[in-house]
This record gives C-alpha cells, sequence and structure tokens, in this order.
C-alpha cells in the first residue's frame, strides 16, 4: 500500500512537471506578429509611446476581410458582441503619453490606453479606452473610451509588417500612423497651447 501511495505521488509530480515544461514551451515560442514599439518626445518632456504586435500581410486580403469594415462579429471570445479591430495583433495595441496631448484637436490627458479602430472605406475611427487589460479587443466595452476621433485614411506604399511611426514632426506635434498593406491611417497629435 505504501508503494500505491508512492507511485501516486510520483505519477502527480511528473504530470505536473511536464505541463509546467509545456506551458514554459509555449511561452518561449517565437511569435508569428512580433511585439514592437515607437516612441516620440515633443517638446521639452512629453514622450508619446505606441507598443503593438506586428501581423504579417502573408497574401491575405486585409481591409474589409481579414479586419472587417466596422464592428467585427461577435465570437465566443467577445459574449457574442461586436468589437473594434485591436490595431495590431496579440495584445491589444497601447499608447502612453506622459502629459496631456491633443488628439486630432481633441484632449488626451495623460495616461496608457489601448488603441482600437473602426476600419472604413473612406473614415476610419481610431478609440483611445481607458481599460489596458485587454487581450485584443474582444472585451472592448466603449463606456471605458477616453477620446474618439475620426480620420481619413490615405494610400501608401505596399508594407508588409503592420507599422507604427511618426511624421510631419515639428517639435510640439507630430502625425502618428498606422501603415499596414496599402494604407496609412493618420491621427495628429500635438502639445496644448
Amino acid at each position: 500500500m505504501k508503494q500505491f501511495g508512492m507511485f501516486i505521488v510520483f505519477t502527480l509530480v511528473l504530470t505536473l512537471t511536464m505541463q509546467l515544461s509545456s506551458a514554459s514551451a509555449q511561452q518561449n515560442q517565437v511569435r508569428k506578429s512580433l511585439k514592437a514599439s515607437v516612441m516620440q518626445r515633443l517638446g521639452v518632456d512629453t514622450d508619446i509611446t505606441i507598443v503593438y504586435s506586428r501581423p504579417g500581410v502573408k497574401g491575405r486580403t486585409i481591409w474589409g476581410d481579414l479586419v472587417p469594415w466596422g464592428m467585427a462579429e461577435g465570437t465566443q471570445y467577445s459574449d457574442n458582441k461586436p468589437f473594434p479591430w485591436r490595431a495590431g495583433a496579440n495584445e491589444a495595441t497601447s499608447i502612453e503619453v506622459s502629459k496631456d496631448v491633443l488628439v486630432e484637436g481633441q484632449k488626451l490627458p495623460a495616461g496608457k490606453y489601448t488603441i482600437h479602430m473602426l476600419p472604413g472605406k473612406d473614415e476610419w475611427v481610431v478609440i483611445f479606452n481607458k481599460n489596458t487589460e485587454l487581450w485584443g479587443s474582444y472585451k472592448y466595452n466603449e463606456a471605458e473610451d477616453a477620446l474618439r476621433v475620426t480620420v481619413k485614411p490615405v494610400e501608401a506604399p505596399f508594407d508588409e509588417w503592420l507599422t507604427y511611426g511618426f511624421d510631419d514632426l515639428n517639435g510640439t506635434s507630430a502625425t502618428a500612423f498606422l501603415h499596414w498593406e496599402k494604407v496609412k491611417v493618420p491621427f495628429k497629435i500635438s502639445l496644448p497651447e
């Protein structure tokens, strides 16, 4: 009987070790959409940092297909509620501003937010949401929005990997952008006067 008890303990320890080893191996795998970040300073001390994951086009039709126009259809992950695009891959894309800024002329207080987007053929809605613990946009809640701005996408040279960056720098403002496939989505960020 004592040997049977030792066998059960050994089996439990072996099973637990194998499960932990498998979980660790999964966490150490290279992601298909690599994590990236970009930072821009405006003025003397206002930092803007965007953290995102970079999916590739990989021959897929992106706009209106992989990334639907408007809200995506609900899934079991979203409790069957429609949700916006996470503006990247994996975890929701985040933006952190060290001081209050204006986005397209509207105030965004200092802090960290997730970025979600509602793509459209002629206009996009860029959403800054207070919930920074989201994985994707599945549990997105509009009541937690800090700011929404509407912008116009522009045609751009093909880019295989989703990229965020900053253009039109003048010291106190910059145009942040998402660029993927042949679309660039700009949104102006400036210091309050």
